[in-house]
């Protein structure tokens, strides 16, 4: 079971090997203007669909980094120093003390889903609804576009209640709030409250090329708004694309801290 494991261990359960010490995803990739080729095909009008994966790693270059971001409140200071005990970042402890929710596969929630694991997804498009299917844990999000507005006082989910709207016919803005407080926003350990409002917007630059920036926007855990992802380039993959299977199982998780974290904390 454990050598099947740790064969495994990067296409099912890679947020355990990454938490317990690997570089984080949640840096932005700051990427310069695109200039558009003659031979980049014109983006469709008001379109996203299609599976969509990080440019950087079709590269051969993950995106790598922990994320600063703006300081934290006296209540998200309190959060992240004293409760949250993660795996990489400026406050990493010893591999025997993450209390990473992650290592006993809880959701990653959103927004951590963008900001450490963003793997390829695929966007479908309803006459009310965008879906984005995540390869990472299997999960996908409803990001409804029939004109509702968000809940004022939603009871918390794991990924949150989303309302989407293009800005123009090439940018849709997603608003999202109800997050669930036990996530963490990245394999940092940093905090958010239940009044994390996030913002995402993806920009279709042509037909082959989108831009995701991530805006935090948490007054209780965060003094001003920050961006965890600032204009990432994804690239629209071929539509056959088959997804790797990357679930958590839980039984493999407690396999790993058995075998391998436990042995060397002490």
């Amino acid at each position: 079971m454990l050598t099947r494991y740790l064969n495994s261990i990067v296409g099912v359960v890679a947020a355990l090997a990454l938490s317990f010490g690997a570089r984080a995803q949640t840096a932005p990739s700051k990427q310069p203007e695109v200039t558009k080729s003659k031979s980049a095909a014109p983006a469709p009008r008001r379109d996203l669909s299609g599976i969509w994966d990080v440019e950087d790693r079709m590269e051969g270059i993950a995106p790598t980094g922990v994320k600063s971001h703006a300081p934290f409140t006296a209540w998200g200071a309190d959060i992240a120093n004293n409760l949250y005990k993660p795996g990489d970042g400026p406050r990493r402890v010893t591999i025997g003390l993450v209390n990473d929710p992650l290592d006993s596969c809880d959701p990653a929630g959103f927004p951590r889903n963008l900001l450490f694991e963003l793997r390829p997804f695929q966007v479908v498009q309803t006459p009310n609804q965008v879906l984005m299917l995540y390869q990472y844990q299997r999960v996908w999000r409803v990001v409804w576009t029939d004109g509702r507005e968000l809940p004022k006082d939603p009871d918390p989910q794991w990924y949150g209640y989303s309302v989407g709207k293009w800005a123009d016919d090439y940018t849709f803005v997603v608003e999202t709030v109800g997050m669930d407080e036990r996530t963490w926003l990245d394999n940092a350990g940093n905090p958010h409250s239940s009044e994390l409002r996030v913002e995402e917007r993806y920009h279709r630059l042509n037909r082959d090329t989108m831009e995701l920036t991530v805006k935090i926007d948490d007054p209780k855990a965060y003094t001003e708004p920050w961006l965890g992802r600032d204009r990432i380039r994804l690239t629209l993959q071929p539509a056959k694309t088959n997804y790797m299977e990357m679930i958590c199982a839980p039984s493999e998780a407690e396999e790993y801290k058995k075998g391998i974290a436990n042995p060397l904390s002490k």
